[in-house]
């Protein structure tokens, strides 16, 4: 497994090495970097990494900088001494978030979560399942915030995700909207296709959510939604016959 550390205090950097090789020796740290600056500079010139074990605060700033600055096309491991940058780490589809002083068994759970999940690229299985589009970083699971309170949706729960005035919402299994703060294009890219779908430019649905379908024209479908969808969702013209080879398996 080739991992990248970042990470500006080089004690902890080292000590982190010194764990991962402890773990599983065949592991590769193929740098570690103090900085935001550095960082996105060897995402723009490097190949990407399987795993990436990330400080919170580094020397010049957060590391949440990274990801808008450049595309982290990668599982990452947020590490920090501090708590309160849990929302922003799942916002970012942090694959984990362990506290400082890390344990060597919390860190061997975080490298089992990559391997268990398949988010490690392991280039030919991704070619085989044709999951996930290439670089896109496949979501785990939401964390949702609404007023004061936090609620984690993992994606079998979901129905589908439709877009309103400008804003997108996930509804539940159970027929609740909660928002999001991703569009349906960076969503769709995300989900896993074998179990979503992009109906048209407002709605992708979940399999299990289908109830029903009905001809709507003749290249056109409807399709009925449980939790019901207030307007007709309707499969579009030009999507129409990937959605049926979509429903046949194919």
């Amino acid at each position: 497994m080739r991992i990248l550390i970042i990470e500006d205090e080089q004690a902890a950097a080292t000590r982190m090495r010194k764990m991962l090789t402890s773990i599983e020796p065949s592991i590769e740290v193929l740098a570690d970097l103090p900085s935001v600056a550095e960082s996105v500079e060897w995402f723009k010139a490097q190949p990407a990494p399987d795993l990436v074990f990330m400080d919170v605060q580094l020397a010049d700033g957060d590391s949440f900088e990274i990801f808008k600055r450049v595309d982290v096309p990668c599982p990452v491991v947020f590490t920090t001494a501090y708590d309160e940058y849990a929302l922003n780490a799942f916002r970012v589809n942090a694959l984990d978030y362990l506290l400082k002083p890390i344990r060597i068994e919390d860190l061997e759970t975080a490298l089992q979560r990559a391997e268990r999940s398949m988010l490690v690229r392991d280039h030919s299985t991704l070619h085989r399942q044709s999951a996930i589009k290439p670089g896109a970083t496949p979501i785990k699971r939401f964390l949702i915030r609404y007023g004061e309170h936090f609620k984690v949706v993992e994606p079998e729960q979901i129905a589908y995700v439709h877009s309103l005035m400008k804003n997108t919402f996930l509804r539940t299994k159970e027929g609740r909207d909660l928002p999001l703060e991703e569009s349906l294009d960076k969503l769709e890219a995300q989900l896993d296709p074998q179990k979503f779908i992009r109906l048209n430019r407002q709605l992708i649905v979940h399999l299990q959510s289908i109830k029903e379908l009905l001809a709507y024209s003749k290249s056109r479908v409807k399709v009925v939604l449980d939790p019901p969808y207030g307007e007709d969702a309707i499969v579009s013209s030009e999507r129409s016959a990937a959605f049926k080879r979509w429903l046949a398996g194919e």
